[in-house]
């Protein structure tokens, strides 16, 4: 008898990805793509992110980032003025001078990534063809590329999709047999999650995106890539352009899913059921202990998801399998099949599927189901949290490290934390 890779259980009800999905078109409660700046800065130590965009937009920035006056950034906004925006300057020849100064005070600077914004949307500023002339100029020591982090038409998280989609046509080609996880990790976490990978055998293993331009990262018909966020649909199409093809997966939130997602790696690559085991057993036990304490206050409570990072549904997953909860709704901005399918696959019958927002219709079902814990943008959290309901801010988990083992338990803490919070203030006013 052959030892077979560890597959998760369907549920028994049948899971969700077949289920009617409430689709909905009316005002919705987002939040900007630029933030996505604030991990991507961190990740990739050669860039440069430009905004081109207002003084608002730098102050978000400044502001969500924390950086203080005198730290040296990797972000920056090139701010347009009134007359920019009343088109009485070049847009093009003052980009052009503000980039030259840039990039002689920060010789360190081998990507440059100009990023769009509302107004300099609004006003219709060609970025793309401004990428290209400053590559030129400035090649090959600099790479100049654009992508849009504007919050018109997006949620905040498909700043990182841009920007990563936008770096896949000029990644050289391969034909080597590789694997290439994709979406921006914090540092610990990636190099836990190389760490399994090189124990199983698996490799090469490169990442996007990767620390330095010099990395080897190059994308070939022989290249498989694994997902490790939900919102990565742009970057997903654009390397399947480019010949490589996907592992499809639950996201690797909590053990299940920490599990489930190196196992479609394990079985591209051939690894038996006995080197699994041995590499993965102990990580996997201390991750079952860690959520069982973590996740105590969350047995038998409902969660209702607001569409907001498309986290939402490997995270309801997450919350309903491993941590006992009840979802009453799963909202998402956009549901993408090819990556969320897994995850829709183990997620229980039962809860609303809904997609887009009328942000009003689904307060007043929020507000009808009276849920233990609401997962929620900012702009929504205090409202509710007025009327009595517990929250969790949307943006805290991915600013957070949540994926793979080690992570397992505090990301149950993140949603358990609001819980006992309240039990603990109504405590205190019982005495």
């Amino acid at each position: 008898m052959t030892a077979q890779l560890p597959l998760p259980a369907p549920p028994v009800g049948g899971g969700c990805r077949a289920a009617p999905v409430l689709k909905e078109r009316g005002q919705r409660e987002v939040f900007c793509g630029l933030t996505g700046i604030i991990w991507l800065h961190r990740k990739m130590q050669d860039a440069f992110f430009l905004v081109v965009g207002s003084r608002t937009c730098a102050h978000l920035l400044q502001s969500a980032a924390g950086v203080m006056i005198f730290a040296e950034p990797r972000f920056g906004t090139a701010i347009l003025e009134e007359t920019d925006l009343a088109g009485l300057a070049d847009a093009h020849k003052e980009l052009d001078r503000v980039v030259a100064q840039l990039l002689a005070r920060r010789p360190d600077i081998r990507q440059l990534f100009l990023v769009g914004s509302c107004p300099s949307e609004v006003i219709k500023i060609d970025l793309h063809r401004a990428a290209e002339r400053l590559t030129i100029a400035h090649a090959p020591r600099v790479r100049v590329l654009n992508y849009s982090g504007s919050g018109i038409e997006t949620t905040f998280t498909q700043g990182e999709d841009a920007c990563l989609a936008c770096m896949v046509p000029v990644l050289p080609e391969t034909q080597a047999r590789e694997l290439l996880v994709v979406g921006a990790l914090p540092d610990v976490v990636e190099d836990q999650m190389r760490a399994l990978l090189a124990a199983m055998g698996v490799g090469p293993v490169r990442c996007l995106p990767a620390h330095r331009i010099d990395e080897e990262t190059a994308i070939g018909p022989n290249t498989v890539f694994a997902l490790t966020q939900p919102f990565l649909g742009d970057t997903h199409a654009a390397l399947e352009r480019r010949g490589a093809r996907h592992l499809p997966a639950p996201f690797p939130f909590g053990e299940e899913g920490t599990t489930a997602w190196l196992a479609a790696i394990a079985r591209e690559f051939g690894v038996s059921a006995d080197t699994f085991a041995a590499v993965t057993d102990a990580p996997r036990a201390r991750a079952r202990k860690a959520i069982a304490q973590a996740a105590a206050a969350l047995h038998g409570k409902t969660v209702f998801f607001f569409p907001d990072s498309q986290l939402e549904i490997p995270l309801a997953r997450f919350l309903v399998r491993e941590c006992g909860m009840t979802a009453l709704e799963v909202g998402a901005p956009y549901i993408h099949d090819a990556l969320v399918g897994p995850d829709l696959d183990l997620l229980p019958a039962g809860p609303v599927i809904s997609e887009g927002q009328d942000v009003d219709k689904q307060l007043a079902r929020a507000r009808a189901a009276r849920p233990d814990l609401t997962v929620c943008g900012l702009g929504l959290a205090n409202p509710l949290e007025a009327e009595g309901l517990s929250t969790k801010w949307a943006i805290e988990l991915v600013f957070t490290p949540v994926h793979f083992y080690e992570q397992a338990g505090d990301l149950a803490g993140l949603f358990s934390r609001p819980l006992r919070r309240k039990s603990l203030l109504k405590l205190e006013a019982a005495e």
